[in-house]
């Protein structure tokens, strides 16, 4: 199964395994949705959705694993959701099979308890993947990569 993982937010984590790369490697980064100067705020989900797109056309994934969007309140939460909903909107479109993953599972999946720190996640992400992993967006990606692994099956 080819997964693609991403950490929706203003700085965007993602992970993957390239179908037509090598067996084995795994893609991964962080994108800046920031506003620029002038722009509107909806803008930010355009350029989300537009990337999305064009990642799915490059992967080609089989299933797509976000970040549950937590309720909290705030900025953040608000991007948070709007960028889900796209996530959501865009599988539908393209007939790509989604799934959710909640915060609290996926760190006790990578440190063994729910209420990790994300200084905890990153450290733990460079400590196994190296010290390329850029900050905490890429490395819940890839956590959720690997999570989804071995809840839905190996990567292609």
């Amino acid at each position: 199964m080819n997964i693609l993982a991403i950490d929706p937010g203003s700085l965007c984590g993602f992970a993957s395994s390239l179908k037509h790369g090598i067996n084995g490697i795994i893609e991964s980064g962080v994108i800046d949705f920031s506003l620029k100067r002038g722009e509107s705020r909806g803008m930010r989900y355009v350029r989300f959705r537009a990337w999305l797109k064009e990642i799915i056309d490059l992967t080609k994934p089989d299933l797509i694993i976000y970040e549950m969007a937590h309720h909290r309140g705030g900025f953040a939460t608000e991007v948070m959701i709007g960028m889900t909903t796209r996530i959501m909107e865009t599988c539908e479109e393209m007939g790509v099979e989604y799934t959710s993953i909640h915060s609290a599972t996926l760190k006790k999946f990578a440190i063994g308890k729910g209420k990790a720190l994300k200084e905890q996640m990153l450290l733990l992400a460079r400590k196994k993947w190296g010290d390329l992993i850029e900050d905490d967006n890429e490395a819940d990606a890839r956590w959720m990569l690997e999570w989804a692994c071995k809840e839905y099956g190996k990567l292609k």
